[in-house]
């Protein structure tokens, strides 16, 4: 019996992966009022500066923009506040161990709706210095030209 399962993403942080080198990645899911929910599913919610923290054991993410819903009332939300992150003790006690490590942080990469749910990806990630942007920028291209001269000789 095989469930297929609805992933939408909501929004992504492209900017974590050039910033970062992504390393172990968690599923979380996320506390939200009913203003954020509606305002997520239609796609009002910004990642690009926001990051996730482990404390009192519990995950927290922080910095994540989610818009008012045009919609709401007097009782919208509030767009930047701290949110709850829902994951098992156990992942919340690997990832305070990971953190603790010297350059580890936590970033959003993305946030999705999987079956009717609202989930965001969390990666523990390591600074990239300049050099490496510049490495990694310089094989993109590297690639791109090797995919061109393929396809130039396919065509031939």
């Amino acid at each position: 019996m095989s469930q297929q399962s609805e992933f939408k993403i909501l929004s992504d942080n492209r900017s974590a992966a050039h910033d970062y080198f992504l390393l172990d990645r968690y599923e979380a899911g996320l506390v939200l009022t009913g203003t954020e929910v509606k305002a997520a599913k239609t796609g009002k919610i910004q990642l690009k500066e926001s990051y996730a923290e482990v404390a009192d054991n519990e995950a927290w993410l922080m910095n994540a923009h989610i818009s008012e819903y045009s919609h709401g009332n007097l009782m919208n939300h509030v767009p930047v506040r701290k949110r709850k992150l829902l994951l098992h003790r156990r992942e919340i006690e690997k990832l305070r161990a990971e953190t603790r490590e010297k350059g580890l942080t936590l970033v959003a990469t993305r946030l999705y709706l999987k079956n009717g749910r609202i989930k965001v990806e969390i990666a523990v990630a390591k600074g990239k210095k300049f050099h490496d942007k510049r490495e990694a920028t310089k094989a993109k291209e590297m690639q791109a030209e090797a995919k061109a001269a393929l396809a130039r000789r396919a065509r031939q």
